[in-house]
């Protein structure tokens, strides 16, 4: 009996401990990863022609502690590992290319910023499927009849901190025609 309350007391010392956090604990991975200054966004693209990627001429992505005042280290700076573009129709069709994803390597510091350029945004696998076919095939988008494709291009970044937590921006989006 003596023993199973010694064991009964020291289980709740160790979750009472457990549960305690210093008041001086720095959180390492405490930033927001922000997706900002679009230049040269692509309005309108072909969906014919030599070229099958199309890229963002610049953008930029800032680190952001979450607890401006508090102490920042480079523990906090986050690898940037990778990014994907998600496409949605904003006319009345529902057919959209593959999401892109790519592998990509790069550091923005806590509190600063990184400057991106020339990130494709479509490439030859999007080009290779609906609705783009149709508009190279037949000149129209055989779902809607229209020789304009109005896709919604949504971007996301994602990392961690060198600390280890995982880090994704908030998504950004952007609209473009497609044309045969």
């Amino acid at each position: 009996m003596n023993r199973t309350i010694k064991t009964l007391a020291l289980r709740c010392l160790a979750l009472a401990l457990a549960g305690c956090e210093s008041p001086d604990k720095v959180d390492a991975g405490g930033v927001i990863l922000s997706l900002s200054d679009f230049d040269g966004l692509p309005i309108s693209i072909s969906a014919t022609g030599s070229c099958c990627s199309v890229a963002v001429a610049s953008m930029t992505l800032t680190s952001i502690s979450k607890n401006p005042g508090g102490p920042t280290g480079p523990l906090m700076n986050v690898e940037i590992q990778s990014y994907e573009v998600i496409y949605t129709r904003e006319d009345t069709g529902n057919r959209t290319p593959p999401r892109l994803v790519q592998s990509i390597f790069g550091v923005v510091p806590v509190n600063g910023t990184s400057q991106l350029d020339n990130y494709p945004v479509l490439r030859e696998d999007q080009f290779n499927s609906q609705p783009f076919l149709d508009l190279k095939n037949f000149g129209r988008d055989t779902q809607t009849g229209t020789t304009v494709v109005r896709l919604r291009l949504t971007i996301r970044f994602f990392g961690r901190t060198l600390s280890g937590d995982a880090v994704e921006s908030t998504p950004a989006s952007f609209s473009v025609e497609v044309v045969p």
